[in-house]
């Protein structure tokens, strides 16, 4: 059965990577995974931002992707080393913090794609979106910790589990038994996506056999990161069925939003 983060929304997804920072934004300082780079989503007409989350010192869970700050602002220390406030005080010119929670709070009509990138995150995690589990894809490159947040959630209350993909170990055998022509069931038990990249490393990630195994267990394919509009229109000619990109405003148009 279809999990209800992906009823009554567009196909082709389109996923706002870590929300949309526009050309004026960008001049302005925006930073990616802000208040205001969600906003800017948002008002483009996304309904699915993808993002990341990390624990601050505090035991919040913030929306960053990297663990630490040095390719934003120079700053070397790891952001569980960081309080929650200092952290709001350094995001505040750049478009402001926000929490997981505060995120799912600020944008409801929003569906979450968020990427768990420490062991530590997983639980607070699980915990925060169990209210909202019907509109929240759990992923990480960890199968282990994505499922660990996943039973949080369930465990906190959650009405239905979040929606979730498959880690690096579950794509790369993915591609190996694909290749081969054996059944991925197992594999693709309680998965709702598989999001890969086209290529990694020089090797064909995205196959047909990959796609076609993935559809006839009812899994989406998500690729990522697409910001060519020809690659948008090829990769969603050959079945996939929603790409990640730094411009979702463009893929949008590509894909024919309403």
């Amino acid at each position: 059965m279809t999990h209800p983060y992906f009823a009554k929304t567009r196909h082709p997804r389109v996923l706002a990577h870590r929300g949309l920072v526009t050309a004026a934004g960008e001049d302005s300082g925006v930073w990616e995974n802000s208040a205001v780079a969600f906003a800017a989503a948002h008002a483009a007409g996304v309904e699915y931002i993808e993002t990341d989350c990390h624990l601050t010192a505090d035991g919040d869970v913030v929306l960053l992707h990297d663990p630490d700050l040095s390719r934003l602002n120079g700053d070397e220390r790891a952001v569980a080393d960081i309080g929650t406030r200092e952290l709001r005080d350094i995001f505040a010119g750049h478009g402001g913090l926000l929490t997981a929670g505060e995120a799912l709070d600020a944008f409801p009509e929003v569906r979450f794609n968020i990427d768990v990138k420490t062991d530590a995150a997983a639980v607070t995690l699980g915990r925060v979106v169990a209210p909202h589990a019907h509109r929240v894809l759990v992923t990480s490159f960890s199968d282990a910790r994505r499922r660990v947040a996943v039973a949080a959630a369930v465990d906190a209350g959650a009405d239905i589990r979040p929606a979730t993909s498959g880690g690096s170990r579950t794509i790369a055998q993915m591609v190996a038994r694909s290749a081969l022509r054996l059944s991925p069931a197992r594999l693709l038990r309680d998965l709702d996506a598989l999001q890969i990249p086209e290529r990694q490393r020089g090797i064909h990630v995205l196959t047909p056999a990959l796609l076609r195994a993935a559809h006839r267990h009812g899994v989406e394919v998500h690729v990522w990161t697409v910001n060519d509009p020809a690659d948008m229109t090829r990769l969603v000619a050959a079945g996939v069925d929603g790409v990640v990109s730094d411009r979702a405003d463009l893929a949008l148009e590509v894909l024919g939003a309403p």
